[in-house]
């Protein structure tokens, strides 16, 4: 006989995990709101880019 046939599943605590709620598990991608006059240019060049996503985003659901 192989080795593999007597082997025991390592894990035998995964099928009894509790569910999370998904308003409790944490994003990260999160909104947040900044003023412009504490903005340094990384900020203002992270903002650009974000606009720039959206914006493609957009034109592909349109294209559709």
């Amino acid at each position: 006989m192989g080795r593999a046939h007597n082997q025991k599943t390592r894990d035998k605590n995964k099928g009894k995990l509790p569910q999370v709620p998904k308003n409790s598990k944490t994003s990260s991608a999160q909104d947040v709101e900044y003023s412009r006059e504490l903005a340094d240019q990384a900020d203002l060049e992270a903002q650009a880019r974000a606009n720039a996503a959206n914006q493609r985003v957009k034109q592909k659901e349109n294209n559709r």
